[in-house]
């Protein structure tokens, strides 16, 4: 593994914790002489990962929208800022340079940018882990639901297992360095419907 790319939120939340661990997680990233792939912004968690990450004497990688670009968020200080059309090659983008996907804590754009990169896992379209940094419980009833979901038949037990879930950035690349995707197809035989 060699770059790690990060999906956050755009600003701070409610709660310091939130920040803390952004922090911790970009220094982790660079101590452990990773690259840091993100939305390219200066503003919220994504600031705070970046020059956390930066401060470590870490590689930073950033991918910008021209739209966000233009409205002046985006980070001057990054080892490398990819500037690129739209959202949609944005992530195509994030997704090509990383090893592997984490998410903290964000709102929508967080959400949308983890279950994208999961579902390409689920399709084979890539070998990489996806993690939930379950800070202080934020994700507690996301997890929750995947577990619903498992249990309600929409998601088979081993694409809900290649999600990986901790409390501490160092623990979730632990698990990340651990990863085996599964061997198993995620649709269902002809033979079972």
């Amino acid at each position: 593994m060699k770059a790690v790319c990060v999906f956050c939120g755009s600003s701070f939340g409610a709660r310091q914790v939130y920040g803390e661990v952004a922090a911790e997680t970009g220094r982790i990233i660079a101590e452990q002489g990773l690259t840091l792939v993100y939305g390219g912004a200066k503003v919220g968690l994504m600031g705070t990962v970046a020059d956390a990450a930066l401060a470590a004497g870490g590689k930073v990688i950033g991918v910008l929208p021209t739209a966000l670009q233009e409205k002046e968020l985006a980070h001057e200080k990054l080892s490398e800022l990819h500037i690129v059309s739209s959202m949609h090659e944005r992530k195509a983008k994030m997704a090509e340079l990383s090893d592997g996907f984490i998410a903290l804590p964000g709102g929508a754009g967080t959400m949308e940018e983890i279950f994208e990169v999961w579902t390409w896992g689920q399709l084979g379209m890539h070998r990489k882990p996806c993690g939930f940094l379950n800070v202080d419980g934020y994700y507690d009833q996301l997890i929750g639901f995947f577990d619903h979901q498992t249990v309600e038949g929409f998601m088979k037990p081993v694409m809900r297992d290649m999600v990986k879930v901790a409390g501490s950035p160092g623990d979730l690349l632990n698990l990340f360095r651990s990863y085996e995707p599964p061997s198993t197809p995620k649709w269902i035989k002809k033979d079972e419907t």
